[in-house]
C-alpha cells in the first residue's frame, strides 16, 4: 500500500491554473526529489503534502485516508531560508517542538518530562554536527549550522514525512557537499520519506531514489496561467540516459521568452 497517493490533483487560484491532473504514488521510504521551471507548482505541491493547502480537484491521500487539512508533528519542513526562532538557542530552539507537543498552552515542559526533551534534542542536535553550539543563538552560527538545526527542528518529533524546499540554494557549493552527505545519513537512519524541491539537476538525481519533473504539457501564448503543470517525468534514478536527462535539463530552465516560444510551437502543431 502507498503512503501517499494523489489521484488527479488540481489546484487553481482565481483564474490561474497552477497544477492539473497530478498522479502519483509514494511508498514509505522513498526519497523523491522535485524539478521544473520556476512558478510551476514544485511549492504549492508542497505546501498541500504539509497541509496549508487543500486540492481543489482531485483526491489527495495519506495511508488511504483524506490527506490532514493542517499541518501535524507527522510531516516536518525546511525551506531555504533558516527557519529558526532567533532569540531561542540552538537547544531551546529544537526542544520547542516537544514542549509545544507536551505544553500546548504555556510551552514549556517540567520536571522529568523537560529532561526527557532536552536528552532528545541533544541526540538529534549530536546527528547533525551541533553538539558544539547547544548554547549559541542562530546570528552566531554560519548558515551551513542554521540549516542543519532547521533539520534537527524538523525531525525532533520523528515525522513519517520530511519536506525539504530548496533547502540549500542558499548555500555555497562546498558547504552544499557537505549537507548532501548529512541528509542522507539522516535519511537511511531514520527512513523518513522525503520530498525535497531542488532547481539543480544534478542534485535531484545524485539526493532522490525518484526524479519528479512538472511542467506544463499544454501551452496557450494569449492565457499562459490557462492551463497547468503535472508531472511530465517520473523516473527510478539510475534508470535514465543522457537524451532523458538533456530533456529534463532544458524543461526546468525555460525562461518566459523560451516558454512563449514553446507555446507558440505547440499552437502552430495543433497541441
Amino acid at each position: 500500500m502507498s503512503l501517499i497517493e494523489a489521484q488527479n490533483v488540481g489546484k487553481v487560484y482565481g483564474d490561474s491554473i497552477v497544477l492539473e491532473r497530478v498522479n502519483l504514488k509514494v511508498k514509505e521510504g522513498e526519497f523523491c526529489t522535485l524539478v521544473g521551471a520556476s512558478g510551476c507548482g514544485k511549492t504549492t505541491f508542497l505546501k498541500m503534502l504539509l497541509g496549508t493547502e487543500q486540492p481543489s480537484s482531485g483526491k489527495l491521500m495519506l495511508n488511504g485516508k483524506q490527506f490532514p487539512q493542517e499541518p501535524d508533528q507527522d510531516r516536518g519542513i525546511v525551506f531555504q531560508r533558516y527557519s529558526v526562532f532567533p532569540h531561542l538557542t540552538v537547544l531551546q530552539n529544537v526542544m520547542l517542538g516537544e514542549e509545544l507537543a507536551g505544553s500546548k498552552f504555556l510551552g514549556r515542559l517540567f520536571g522529568a518530562a523537560r529532561t526527557r526533551a532536552k536528552e532528545n534534542a541533544k541526540a538529534i542536535l549530536e546527528s547533525v554536527g551541533l553538539t558544539h553550539a547547544l548554547d549559541k543563538y542562530p546570528a552566531e552560527l554560519s548558515g551551513g549550522m542554521q540549516q542543519r538545526l532547521a533539520i534537527a527542528q524538523s525531525l525532533i518529533k520523528k515525522p513519517k514525512i520530511l519536506l525539504l524546499d530548496e533547502p540549500f540554494g542558499a548555500l555555497d557549493p562546498g558547504i552544499r557537499a557537505d549537507m548532501h552527505e548529512l541528509i542522507l545519513d539522516l535519511w537511511k537512519q531514520t527512513q523518513v520519506t522525503i520530498f525535497m524541491i531542488t532547481h539543480d539537476l544534478k542534485e535531484g538525481f545524485y539526493l532522490g531514489t525518484r526524479l519528479l519533473v512538472f511542467d506544463k504539457t499544454r501551452h496557450d501564448p494569449e492565457f499562459p496561467n490557462a492551463y497547468g503543470a503535472q508531472i511530465t517525468y517520473d523516473i527510478p534514478v539510475g534508470k535514465t540516459d543522457k537524451r532523458i536527462y538533456e530533456e529534463i535539463n532544458q524543461a526546468t530552465h525555460l525562461d518566459p521568452v523560451d516558454l512563449k516560444i514553446k507555446a507558440e510551437k505547440n499552437a502552430a502543431m495543433g497541441n
